[in-house]
């Protein structure tokens, strides 16, 4: 993913196949399933998007209300999930469901991969205000067919724990690429060895240097620690804790460099303006504040990790 970022190739449309979808499915899947998804993920030829959050249960996702009972050649579902992520664009998505009835919150909750373009969905794209479309909501309206991942063998559990390693840990905290995405506006090259960046259209002086000097070296400090989280999950622990640690000191650092570079460019943000960086800090700008919500918000994250290092959880 660095490697990719670093080419400016593509990546938005096998980011949850690649690092979500299949290793639940090594992991928890078929046979089948893995022998039909896994390839076509691998050469980027099926894209997945994630069915969590709903209207009424965002980061608490014990809180879901769809629903699925089996029936004959599938599952009937009914519910709805907003804030996913290229559904219009996307093969599959994997929903997170109720199952089963429990007296538990965090009980009988199964998830589903479900076609994106079966009958009986109906997408909707949620626009942001500059009129651009990456959000949907999806509504199941009747019969979608479905497979559970791993049927017959373990069901997935929703406790303070498996929020942090189950669905979380895939994406330990903030992996390298999403904290050196922030890297973009930075200029090529180490900032203490160039006094400008012309391609920019951004000069830099002692002070500006010494500020992303500053920025870059939280960057290697939280990179290591994210590489850290997922060479445990390679030695099968699960870190919920220190994932959510780290996506939290990750997420405060992305919105701290954008205004760092905000405060070094010492000029009004013009996202039409002729510039490079000018116009990467203007997306920059208003995409920051939604950093502490995707992923896991910053509270709930805390409440993860207070819970792991109070035992409340147990």
């Amino acid at each position: 993913m660095e490697e990719l970022l670093a080419a400016g190739a593509p990546i938005v449309a096998h980011w949850v196949a690649e690092r979500q979808t299949a290793p639940t499915l090594l992991a928890f899947g078929t046979e089948e399933q893995r022998r039909w998804f896994l390839p076509r993920i691998a050469a980027g030829e099926c894209w997945f998007s994630l069915g969590m959050s709903e209207p009424d249960a965002g980061s608490d996702l014990a809180s879901v209300r769809t629903a699925a009972t089996k029936v004959d050649g599938g599952w009937v579902l009914n519910g709805t999930k907003i804030w996913t992520s290229a559904a219009h664009l996307n093969h599959f998505f994997v929903v997170l469901c109720r199952t089963s009835p429990s007296d538990d919150r965090h009980g009988g909750l199964s998830q589903l991969i479900v076609d994106l373009h079966a009958p009986g969905l109906k997408v909707s794209p949620i626009h942001y205000l500059d009129g651009g479309h990456h959000f949907n909501e999806v509504v199941f309206h009747r019969r979608v067919r479905a497979r559970r991942p791993g049927a017959g063998r373990r069901r997935l559990r929703l406790a303070p724990g498996d929020l942090g390693a189950g669905l979380r840990a895939l994406r330990p905290g903030p992996l390298p690429v999403r904290v050196r995405a922030a890297r973009r506006l930075r200029p090529r090259g180490a900032p203490a060895e160039r006094a400008s960046a012309p391609e920019f259209g951004v000069t830099f002086d002692d002070t500006a240097r010494a500020a992303v000097g500053r920025a870059s070296a939280k960057l290697w400090t939280i990179r290591q620690l994210s590489l850290a989280v997922a060479r445990s999950l390679e030695r099968g622990a699960a870190p919920a804790v220190e994932a959510a640690l780290v996506k939290d000191i990750g997420t405060l650092y992305e919105q701290e460099v954008v205004e760092v570079l905000r405060h070094v460019a010492g000029q009004e943000i013009d996202p039409g303006g002729p510039g490079l960086f000018e116009r990467l800090l203007a997306e920059a700008v208003q995409t920051a504040p939604s950093f502490t919500l995707r992923g896991g918000t910053t509270e709930v994250l805390r409440s993860i990790a207070a819970k792991g290092l109070t035992g409340a959880g147990r």
